[in-house]
């Protein structure tokens, strides 16, 4: 993620409070993503959805910026989270979707 000038406040906050839990569970992302065949997109989309179904706004937009890293574009990560309707619900899904539009929009008002 670059040089995490992009990250939430919060998210650096805990980072200095406590270090050691930060770096160990970047270790543990890193390892989950070593540890099958999805490529970086494939997991991305599977982080949108568990993101969608848990309803957590601040992973979602974490995972929505890495996704958007890993070369999905706007229309992939709008689709990958459209999946939710059936299972989830109409609101959960808009609730989601509204998250990840925010912090789209953010991503392309940063990158120029």
């Amino acid at each position: 993620m670059g040089d995490g000038s992009d990250r939430p406040l919060t998210f650096k906050r805990f980072s200095q409070r406590f270090p050691g839990v930060t770096e160990a569970h970047a270790a543990l992302g890193a390892a989950t993503g070593e540890a099958g065949p999805l490529s970086a997109r494939e997991q991305q989309l599977a982080k949108l959805g568990l993101c969608v179904g848990a309803g957590l706004e601040s992973a979602m937009k974490s995972h929505v910026r890495r996704a958007l890293e890993a070369g999905l574009t706007r229309e992939e990560i709008e689709h990958a989270i459209l999946q939710g309707v059936g299972t989830l619900g109409f609101s959960s899904t808009v609730r989601a979707w509204v998250w990840a539009t925010e912090q789209m929009d953010a991503e392309a008002e940063r990158s120029g």
